[in-house]
């Protein structure tokens, strides 16, 4: 993987994929299977450069056919490229920084792209090997009641062995939050803040399900 060590050595422009509900975070790694003609077109264009797309939700209420872009994305790069019988590409985007959505450009492409700023957010690009590790039991507990209420499952094995950091970093992008906590979790200031973001609203659920205990049956 390319080495990205300082802001200049990130493209000005990059195309974007908006895409509701789906968060890729720095250090995280999306899979994505593309088949819309213009998104294929982007790959292409995108694996002949330099093989970086940003991941950017949409606000609500806007133009469907062309929505407005949130304003905090996070650009990944091609990591894992393959292309299927029927004319689809699988590939993974592993994180890199994110951006604030900038300029959009005029469309000369398919596909949407906007000058990327990422002078707010130069922290993303520092490793995390020292990040600090965080009190797991409390946090355990907050992710079993949540997947118990949403009837999901993990490999509990897993989640205890990886670093704290990691942890959280994969919670935030497989878990089925709602795209205006997702948007939460990509703009909160750092690691720690993300975590703190991430127990609130596994709490929210928690006190949900709750309430649901506590609800009278149905007569129906």
């Amino acid at each position: 993987m390319a080495s990205y060590r300082k802001l200049s050595d990130l493209p000005d422009v990059i195309p974007v994929f908006p895409l509701d509900g789906a968060l890729l975070l720095p250090g995280g790694v999306l899979p994505l299977r593309i088949f819309e003609p213009r998104y294929l077109n982007m790959i292409d264009d995108a694996m002949a450069g330099e093989r970086m797309i940003g991941m950017v939700q949409t606000n609500t209420g806007a133009n469907r056919m062309r929505p407005k872009l949130a304003r905090v994305g996070c650009a990944g790069r091609i990591t894992s490229y393959a292309e299927t019988g029927d004319g689809k590409y699988l590939i993974a985007l592993t994180g890199v920084i994110r951006f604030e959505t900038g300029e959009e450009l005029p469309l000369l492409t398919p596909y949407r792209q906007v000058r990327a700023l990422y002078g707010g957010f130069a922290d993303d690009l520092a490793e995390d090997d020292d990040a600090e590790e965080f009190e797991r039991a409390p946090f355990m507990t907050l992710l079993r009641c949540y997947l118990d209420h949403k009837g999901l499952s993990v490999e509990w094995d897993a989640v205890a062995s990886a670093p704290g950091p990691a942890l959280v970093t994969s919670l935030c992008m497989a878990l089925p939050f709602e795209p205006a906590e997702k948007q939460a979790l990509l703009e909160a200031p750092g690691a720690e803040e993300r975590r703190a973001t991430l127990e609130a609203l596994l709490a929210i659920d928690a006190a949900g399900s709750e309430d649901d205990d506590d609800r009278p049956p149905s007569l129906q």
